[in-house]
């Protein structure tokens, strides 16, 4: 079995797709639309962005509204220069960030999480809300291993 597509909820496909294009630099995908649009990734993996009229943006830590899910990046270059560049484009940075130098949580245009990095993924993590480690739940290298 093989991973070939993730999809996320939002409220505008297309500024979503693009603000994932331009952050990512994967191709957007021909036939996007107002109602879904995507971006082809490397190995044949596609992102896909649907559009969902009443999209509630997660409110992560708050359990409120879940996170619904979370996307981990690396960073080859500079943290503080990708930061400052996914800003621009439009992101957000909540005020909590659980993980360290190494690590930035961000959120897309839509709310959804996700974090730059400039180590590995790891399958032990430091949970959002305590700080404390725990099973996987986002991949973070949090202890430097």
């Amino acid at each position: 079995m093989k991973l070939v597509a993730i999809t996320l909820d939002c409220p505008d496909p297309l500024a979503l797709a693009a603000f994932s294009q331009q952050a990512t630099g994967l191709e957007a995908h021909p036939e996007s639309n107002a109602d879904f649009a995507g971006l082809n990734g490397e190995y044949g993996l596609f992102i896909g962005f649907q559009r969902v009229d009443d999209h509630r943006a997660p409110s992560r830590p708050d359990p409120g509204v879940p996170q619904q899910l979370h996307l981990c990046f690396k960073v080859e270059d500079d943290l503080d220069e990708a930061e400052a560049r996914l800003l621009t484009l439009g992101a957000g940075k909540p005020d909590h960030q659980p993980h360290g130098d190494s690590t930035r949580v961000l959120t897309d245009p839509a709310g959804h999480p996700f974090c730059i990095s400039t180590r590995r993924v790891r399958a032990r993590v430091r949970t959002w809300r305590s700080g404390k480690s725990s099973t996987p739940r986002n991949g973070h290298d949090d202890e430097g291993r």
